[in-house]
This record gives structure tokens, C-alpha cells and sequence, in this order.
């Protein structure tokens, strides 16, 4: 059974015990304030540690992307994806504002409900990843299978080819 720390947010705590998901928390001790930091801190490829961004589009909607390793989101790809006029990564506030989470710490599960998910296919790709714990000292061990199950999420090419 996962141990969940008093500190993680309720939501994700409510979230991750209604739908029994197998996750186990980690606090490493050390800042993680980018891919390589992270991945360096937890000892893994920086192809398993998952980035999850809100995007703001021009009509005031919302997409959620996620990501690993240090590629970047592509845009018009995203745009394609999530049929979105110009989205641009959300501002910290708007961050939490719109999913409860701390920007840098988005966590990929416990998103509010109806808020598009665009999961890129290299992640759909992975059984094992690391992705934000919904604080910014914590991450989640997950199997990517799950985020894209339970955020009914779209999976498409969304990130820049190396």
C-alpha cells in the first residue's frame, strides 16, 4: 500500500486513493528545478522524468501537456493536438489558479476535471517515469499508462525531434 505524506495536496491524496492508482511519493532531499536536476538527484535517464505544463490559449482555455527528458513542447504541435488557437505556457499564478498545483510541482494526476490533457507519445512509451508530486520538494513514481487513463488524455507528437 502507498504511504502518502501529510504534506502532498489533499486533492491529489483524494484523487490517488479513490481510483486505488500505484504510485509511491519522493522527496530527494535536493532542489529539482530542471530535468537534469532531477534526474541527476534520483539517479535515472532524464527520458523518465515527466514535465507537466498548463498552456493558456487565446480563448481563455486551458490544455494540460506533458512531457519528458529535456525536449521542448512544441506548440503548433500542441495547438494541432488540443485544437487550440496559440497556446503559451501559463504564468505561475494561473498555474495553480487553474490546477492546484504549485508551478514546477503539476502533478500529472488530480487535474481538475474536463481539463484537457495532451500526453506526448514518448511518454505513452515509458512503463516507469518520475513526474511532479504536486509540491515542488516531492515527485511521483508512476506508470505513465495511468496518467493517460484516468485523464482520458490525447496522445500525439508534441515535442520537438532531437
Amino acid at each position: 500500500m502507498t504511504t502518502f505524506p501529510a504534506h502532498a495536496p489533499a486533492q491529489l491524496l483524494a484523487f490517488l486513493r479513490d481510483h486505488a492508482i500505484d504510485v509511491e511519493f519522493i522527496a530527494p532531499g535536493t532542489p529539482m528545478p530542471t530535468v537534469v536536476a532531477a534526474a541527476a538527484a534520483l539517479g535515472v535517464r532524464e527520458e523518465q522524468i515527466l514535465k507537466t505544463v498548463l498552456f493558456a490559449a487565446e480563448d481563455g482555455s486551458y490544455v494540460v501537456a506533458i512531457a519528458n527528458g529535456t525536449r521542448r513542447i512544441n506548440r503548433e504541435r500542441l495547438a494541432r493536438a488540443a485544437n487550440l488557437a496559440r497556446p503559451r505556457a501559463a504564468g505561475p499564478t494561473t498555474v495553480f489558479a487553474v490546477t492546484g498545483y504549485p508551478a514546477g510541482g503539476v502533478a500529472p494526476l488530480g487535474l481538475p476535471a474536463g481539463l484537457p490533457v495532451v500526453v506526448d507519445e514518448r511518454v505513452a512509451a515509458l512503463s516507469l517515469a518520475f513526474a511532479g508530486g504536486g509540491t515542488d520538494d516531492l515527485l511521483l513514481q508512476l506508470n505513465p499508462a495511468d496518467v493517460i487513463q484516468h485523464n482520458n488524455a490525447k496522445v500525439a507528437q508534441i515535442v520537438d525531434e532531437p
